[in-house]
């Protein structure tokens, strides 16, 4: 266990800033557009997955990014990771990556899993536009996280992690946003893959996570200190071996596998969300309240890793 530097946040939250009410509305948007318009979107709805490619794609252009989008095919059928960047402008060779998948798993609609941290990603993107921070800043939506691709050579974001290692690029962080969006106050709503975490961690599902491997620990608390510095919402974080139920269970897998540093920022999902994986995974299931809080606080989190100064 490592500590946290810090300390979550208690008590009752503040009001929605007028920033974040409209980072709350926006957010809610793209949430509904993928996971109610577009709906169910993977390998075998092939025609939604398309649909939600094309409408992240283009919402990135709309605010001024140009896309890169790098295709790879598997059975006769073309899967897209989209990335648009921002060049460092005194650490270009140093690269922060911030990313989220946009499928979902076969029977589910994905609002919360992942359609969440697909609208983060971009939401965060449209706040970044026209800044000029020290590192390469870049933002990704990743194909294929769920099954049959997850752990796999066509998991999307290891294509992509694959590749920048394979162009000797140094990603010095990756955040992974993994089902962002349920939180509950009822004692009991959090679970833990051990026991023994259930002593030291809220038993209530009202917090943001950072998780990370042991390779990853410095990224994690840096991370953590800087969204608790700034955000007036709970948050835990931990850094733990990637063997533990979990631990590993989303696009930062990949970047580890790269030797690359990244971390997960989730709700828990399975440990928390009880429509996890399921066909009820629907937009009304969202704290868009708290969605917005979070993500806010990870725009702090990610202008201090980029070299940025404070967001306005």
């Amino acid at each position: 266990m490592i500590q946290m530097p810090g300390e979550s946040y208690r008590g009752e939250l503040p009001p929605l800033t007028q920033k974040e009410v409209a980072l709350r509305d926006a957010l809610q948007r793209d949430v509904e557009k993928l996971g109610s318009e577009i709906g169910e979107r993977n390998f075998l709805h092939y025609k939604e997955l398309m649909a939600a490619a094309d409408f992240l794609d283009a919402s990135f252009a709309q605010a001024g990014y140009k896309v890169q989008r790098q295709g790879y095919t598997i059975d006769n059928q073309t899967y897209y990771n989209l990335e648009v960047e921002i060049p460092g402008t005194q650490r270009a060779d140093e690269i922060v990556i911030i990313g989220g998948h946009y499928d979902s798993v076969s029977g589910s609609p994905g609002a919360n899993d992942n359609a969440t941290g697909a609208a983060a990603t971009l939401e965060l993107a449209r706040l970044f536009a026209g800044k000029k921070p020290s590192r390469t800043l870049r933002f990704v939506e990743f194909v294929n996280e769920e099954p049959p691709f997850f752990f796999s050579e066509g998991m999307g974001s290891l294509v992509y992690a694959s590749r920048c290692k394979q162009r000797s690029e140094n990603v010095v962080a990756m955040l992974s946003l993994e089902t962002i969006g349920y939180y509950s106050d009822k004692i009991g709503s959090q679970k833990y893959p051990l026991p023994e975490l259930s002593s030291i961690y809220p038993l209530q599902g009202n917090f943001i996570s950072f998780v990370g491997n042991v390779a990853s620990e410095s990224l994690v608390t840096d991370a953590i200190a800087s969204f608790r510095r700034h955000t007036r919402f709970p948050s835990e974080g931990t850094a733990l071996p990637n063997e533990i139920t979990g631990v590993s269970w989303s696009d930062q897998w990949s970047f580890w596998q790269q030797g690359y540093p990244g971390i997960m920022v989730t709700d828990t999902a399975p440990f928390r969300y009880p429509y996890y994986h399921t066909a009820n995974d629907t937009p009304d299931k969202v704290n868009y309240d708290h969605f917005a809080r979070v993500v806010a606080g990870l725009e702090y989190a990610i202008a201090y890793l980029s070299g940025l100064s404070q967001p306005e």
